[in-house]
């Protein structure tokens, strides 16, 4: 993955995302995770998405 961002962490984010009905950070991880999973580089707006979730 080309995210600082471990993708263990991602699943977290995107589980506790979901729980509070997040559903703009819930989208980003899953457009990194699937980016992953294809070996693609995810979108820059969407890793920010997902680092701001806990910031």
């Amino acid at each position: 993955m080309q995210s600082e961002i471990p993708l263990d962490t991602i699943w977290s984010i995107l589980e506790a995302a979901n729980e509070l009905g997040d559903t703009h950070t819930v989208d980003a991880c899953r457009r990194v995770i699937d980016a992953n999973l294809r070996g693609d580089t995810p979108g820059q707006s969407d890793l920010n998405a997902v680092s701001a979730f806990f910031a």
